[in-house]
């Protein structure tokens, strides 16, 4: 008969797990889950967004982040509203603005939740489930009520992590469509005046056109993502088609699961603290992810390089400062900032349109040859937007079409006026 108390009782011996289950040394269980107990409290899918969305607002919190007064909502106001007046001058889609905020970093982080959750939770559940995977047949074995215990813990820390993202981002976001997806309910322009004030430190540029610029930016995506009706759906569908099939390498997840556990010491709160804060899984994208990835990545270019052209046509003669504007928001996107970085090795999803200027080039002369009806008119369908291999040479997209696509004068003109105005009564709706 075996000496070991645990030979035949402890199904975790000889995994990462077996440190919580028994074995000489290992952590005390009362005092490990008496801490992970607070952060495991019911809740729907895959995360605790409560856990979540309070992590990230105390991240927001530990600097200064006040509401704006109401002289900074007026002129967040004020900005959109002469933003929308050049921007009539430079695209036939109307304006999409129906209400405008001036959001503090807390309120980004209310204002974009709804979309967040969305984006978060195929990529969250798929984490949550391999853990499943990773465990041993005897644990499986054991049934639901232990796996259940693992899977709330392992939510619990995916929550800790995605909240540490977003507060990370709030801190840097400057409108609400800053990362080119639409985080905000449609027709909500907003801006976050204490980001907008730091970026505009050691720009040399006046506040007041720093502010306009944004403006003019943030009425842009609205614009497009109002009056293209497929757009806002293909693009927060991409990321979700990317999240779906992610695979969790589970053996390089037991590694760094025992080296995690290893370093818990269970007098010590903080430990505890950096395990929640720190990454825990590797996402192996597979090739069709890959793609997936590209086919967004392009897209984000496209609606980035389309707003980088509206908006320099309506500065180009109003504006002075609007080339030194546009550069520095141009590198602060193709290279994303550090917040948007440690949200991308969180998620495992990168948002920086890599081929903004390839974009905004290819947009500035289709307009060039052909008007602003053709460019604009390319919106008309996903199947008619530029590819990767179309912003490898921009100056010849559509070189010899006198329209997109392979449609007549008649059926451009006719899908230009439905995706500007909607169907007419007297005529059937595509």
């Amino acid at each position: 008969m075996s000496s070991d108390p645990d030979d035949g009782q402890n199904p975790f011996k000889g995994t990462p797990f077996e440190q919580f289950f028994g074995g000489g040394g290992a952590p005390d269980l009362n005092q490990l889950f008496s801490q992970l107990q607070a952060m495991m409290q019911p809740h729907d899918g895959p995360l605790n967004w409560d856990l979540a969305l309070d992590m990230a607002r105390r991240q927001a919190a530990s600097e200064s982040d006040p509401t704006p007064s109401q002289k900074q909502r007026d002129a967040v106001a004020d900005a959109l509203t002469l933003a929308d007046h050049w921007l009539d001058e430079t695209t036939d889609f109307p304006s999409g603005v129906t209400s405008t905020a001036a959001w503090s970093r807390a309120e980004w982080i209310v204002g974009t939740t709804d979309v967040w959750k969305g984006l978060v939770e195929p990529i969250a559940a798929s984490s949550v489930n391999a853990l499943g995977q990773a465990m041993p047949e005897q644990a499986q074995a054991m049934g639901g009520p232990l796996l259940g215990m693992l899977q709330r813990a392992v939510g619990a820390m995916l929550a800790s992590q995605i909240g540490q993202g977003l507060g990370a981002l709030a801190g840097e976001v400057l409108t609400g469509s800053d990362i080119g997806l639409p985080l905000t309910e449609p027709g909500r322009a907003a801006l976050v005046p204490t980001n907008v004030a730091a970026f505009a430190e050691g720009l040399d540029v006046p506040q007041e056109d720093v502010l306009l610029y944004l403006a003019l930016r943030e009425a842009a995506h609205q614009r497009l993502f109002a009056h293209v009706p497929w757009l806002r759906d293909h693009l927060i569908g991409a990321v979700i088609d990317y999240a779906r099939g992610l695979e969790v390498n589970t053996a390089n997840l037991q590694g760094k699961i025992e080296e995690q556990v290893r370093g818990i010491d269970p007098s010590n709160p903080e430990t505890l603290q950096q395990l929640m804060e720190g990454g825990m899984f590797e996402l192996d994208q597979t090739p069709e992810q890959q793609a997936a990835l590209q086919r967004l990545e392009v897209t984000l270019a496209l609606v980035e390089g389309w707003v980088d052209e509206v908006v320099g046509q309506a500065t180009a003669e109003r504006m002075p400062t609007a080339a030194r504007l546009q550069e520095a928001v141009r590198r602060r996107r193709a290279s994303g900032g550090p917040a948007e970085q440690t949200f991308a090795s969180l998620v495992g999803l990168e948002l920086r349109p890599r081929r903004l200027r390839d974009a905004s080039t290819l947009w500035g002369s289709l307009r060039t040859r052909q008007g602003t009806e053709a460019r604009d008119g390319v919106w008309m369908s996903p199947h008619l937007l530029p590819t990767d291999a179309d912003l490898d040479d921009p100056l010849g997209f559509r070189e010899d079409a006198g329209a997109p696509g392979e449609l007549s004068d008649e059926e451009f003109e006719a899908g230009l006026r439905d995706l500007l105005d909607g169907p007419q009564d007297d005529r059937p709706a595509e």
